[in-house]
Order: structure tokens, then C-alpha cells, then sequence
């Protein structure tokens, strides 16, 4: 069996270090030269996404490339802390949430991917593919064709395998939020701790990082969709302007060295098509929630889609299953993103009684309300890389 993997990101990575894992062929098609390029910021994963990355063999890796942060305060603008909780884990759980830049975690997978035996070709951007009975033929812009078993789409939230599988699906939409990182130098920050600051104009993320460096992020609150043509100078004034009321983040800002380009965020509908029989999403491509669950969610995704191919007789029933296992899952977080979104741009009067609530509720309730996220655990790849079974299945695929 031979499966095309159509973007190189989180998804895509993990997806086709699984699937090599199981003794299937794999081709991961990305769209840019370097697909494991300092593409965005830093982002986190939880202890569900990092259980994924210990059954793929490369939890260690990730591990050494990122900060552990066990930790997470959340502050008020005024400085009150709102509440100390276990970073992305239940309390007692021994498996820290890791943090790291986005590419490290995008090159260790594909590393591990590369060294498994899948091949990966750069520069090749989906623009159709065509279903058979037995399989499926991909069309790149460059006239490049290639047929599989199976295409996979990973190729985040501006898919164009979304649009293949569905003429007609939702396309993303500004949330009312743009992102801006960098780095500070000299702003004593205590380690081990995801720092979030309900700003006026929005959340404002930090932690400390090694050498005495400290990772930032604002996440402004901005509902009419702004122009991203500042220089980083003009950038820079602008969040200074914004967090002048909010001490903290008002002095990582002026101790910034670094300043990393700003990302509009995106929402996206509900994808009615999530596959066919020979295609199917993962990660953003089929549902973005963020609230630093999107590349665990990827990952997750990537677990369960090569689980199904062992476990059912066929590539349509695989992907069913497939789809099955994780629709209730997303949906559920996809609700618990947009509040997660919401809360960063709260009014005055949502703001102070924030403020009142949260000291009170998140000692009470955090556990019960993150069990379900935390505790998930999508099992394991076979131990071996495809038992008889599973290779009889394979020949009829």
C-alpha cells in the first residue's frame, strides 16, 4: 500500500512517521522548499499530544528540543493572578507540557520520517486528485501526477485538498485576533511557567526560555482585519501602545530583540466532507481549533488515521472509522476553542468579572473540566511494523 501525504507541517509529518512505522510506502508532498522552516513562533503540546509522540519513538527528541513547563498563571491586566495550574496535564501527571519553536517540532518529526524510509518531495503544490475504485491520482500545479492507495491532506488551514474532497466547503475567516512573537533579553522570568496576561487588547503569553531569554507572544484583540505591511519598528510601537497599561508585558516589550512576523488567526466552519474514500483531512486542513491544542490535535489525527488503517479490511471502512473516532473529540474542542478566543477579547465589564470568578472557580473545577482533553490517550502503533494480518489486509487495500 502506497500513500500520498499532501503538506509538510505537524500533520503531515507525524502522519507519514506513522504510517512508515506500519511498513507502508509514503510520499509527503510539500508545497514550499523547506518544509521544516522557522515558519511561525513557538507553540506548546499537551501531555494527549505528547503521548502520541512516545509511541511514534521521537517523544525524546522533542523533549531535548523544547522547555518544559509544568506551570501555568494566568494574570489579570492589573497584575492580580487569576490562577496557577498544571500546564496542559491533570495535576499528578509526570508527563510536562513541552514548548519549543514550531520548526523544531516540524524537523524532529520529519527526521524521524526521512530515517523510516518515507521520501519527501519539496516544491509540488496540490491542485486535484481524482478517486478510483482502486485508488487515487494527485495532480500538482507543476503537471506532476502521482496515484496511491490513499491521499492524505495535512495541508493546514488553507487547504486545498479541503477544496478537492468539497467544491462548496467553508473557507477560513479573520477571528478578530492577529499574533505577533519575539524575544526579550533581561526580564527576570521564573522557569517552568506559561505566563498568560488577560490584556485590554488582548492575551499576552511568556515564558522563560534558556540563555535568559524569554519567549513572547501578543495576541491582539483587533475586529476589523489589519494591514501586516509595518516595519518591525512601527510594529513594535504599536504593541508598546497597546500593553501600556498592563506592567508586565509593557517591559518584555521594551527588552525585545527579536520580533517574529505577524499571523492574522483564522476560524473556519464546520467541514461537512472530511473524506471520501480514498481521501481524508488531518490537523488544520479539516478542523483548526488552536487554544494551544493544534498541534496535538494534529497529532492525535495522525495516531488514530494509521490505528484504523491496520485495524479495518479496507481503505474506505479505515477512513470511516477514522473519521468516526474523532468527530465527537474535535467538535468538543473546537467549542472549547472559540471560549478560549472569546476570553482573550472580552470587554470591560466580561473583563472585571473574569477577574472575580476565576480566582474562585479554577481551584475548584480545572481538573474535572480538563480531564476529558488531558487524560485521552489514542493508544498505540503495533509493535511490530506489520504483522501477517495486517499484511494480507495491506494486499487488498
Amino acid at each position: 500500500m502506497n500513500v500520498i501525504v499532501v503538506g509538510g507541517g505537524v500533520a503531515g509529518a507525524a502522519s507519514a512517521l506513522a504510517l512508515r512505522r506500519l511498513g507502508m510506502e509514503v510520499t509527503l508532498y510539500e508545497a514550499y522548499a523547506e518544509p521544516a522552516g522557522q515558519v511561525g513562533s513557538f507553540l506548546s503540546l499537551a501531555s494527549n499530544g505528547l503521548r502520541v509522540l512516545r509511541s511514534l519513538g521521537v517523544l525524546d527528541r522533542v523533549q531535548r528540543a523544547g522547555i518544559d513547563v509544568p506551570g501555568q498563571r494566568m494574570w489579570s491586566s492589573s497584575g492580580k493572578l487569576l490562577g496557577d495550574v498544571p500546564r496542559g496535564r491533570r495535576r499528578g501527571d509526570t508527563l510536562h507540557s513541552v514548548t519549543l519553536m514550531r520548526g523544531d517540532l516540524v524537523e524532529a518529526l520529519r527526521a524521524e520520517a526521512l530515517a523510516a524510509g518515507a521520501a519527501v518531495v519539496t516544491g509540488e503544490r496540490l491542485v486535484d486528485a481524482v478517486t478510483t475504485g482502486t485508488g487515487v491520482q494527485a495532480v500538482f500545479a507543476s503537471g506532476r501526477t502521482e496515484g496511491a492507495s490513499l491521499l492524505l491532506g495535512a495541508d493546514g488551514i488553507w487547504s486545498a485538498t479541503r477544496s478537492v474532497l468539497d467544491p462548496h466547503a467553508p473557507t477560513p475567516e479573520y477571528a478578530g485576533i492577529y499574533s505577533i512573537s519575539g524575544i526579550a533579553e533581561g526580564i527576570e522570568t521564573e522557569p517552568g511557567f506559561f505566563n498568560m496576561t488577560f490584556a485590554r487588547n488582548g492575551a499576552f503569553i511568556h515564558l522563560a526560555a534558556p540563555g535568559g531569554k524569554v519567549w513572547w507572544s501578543a495576541q491582539v484583540s483587533c475586529p476589523a482585519q489589519p494591514e501586516l505591511g509595518l516595519t518591525e519598528k512601527e510594529w513594535h510601537r504599536r504593541l508598546t501602545g497597546l500593553y501600556r497599561h498592563e506592567q508586565v508585558p509593557h517591559a518584555i516589550l521594551a527588552a525585545t530583540v527579536e520580533l517574529h512576523r505577524p499571523t492574522l488567526m483564522h476560524k473556519l466552519g464546520a467541514v461537512p466532507v472530511r473524506h471520501n474514500d480514498r481521501i481524508a483531512l488531518l490537523g488544520d486542513a479539516g478542523h483548526p481549533v488552536g487554544a494551544g491544542q493544534g498541534a496535538s490535535m494534529a497529532l492525535e489525527d495522525a495516531m488514530v488515521l494509521a490505528r484504523s488503517l491496520v485495524a479495518e479490511p479496507s481503505v474506505p471502512a479505515a477512513l470511516s472509522a477514522y473519521d468516526a473516532a474523532r468527530s465527537v473529540r474535535i467538535a468538543k474542542m473546537v467549542k472549547a476553542a472559540s471560549g478560549n478566543r472569546d476570553a482573550k477579547t472580552a470587554g470591560p465589564l466580561a473583563r472585571r468579572m473574569r477577574d472575580l470568578v476565576m480566582p474562585v472557580a479554577v481551584p475548584l473545577f480545572f481538573d474535572k473540566a480538563t480531564a476529558w482533553l488531558y487524560t485521552h490517550d489514542c493508544g498505540e502503533l503495533p509493535t511490530s511494523r506489520m504483522d501477517g494480518d495486517s499484511q494480507a489486509r495491506s494486499s487488498r487495500l
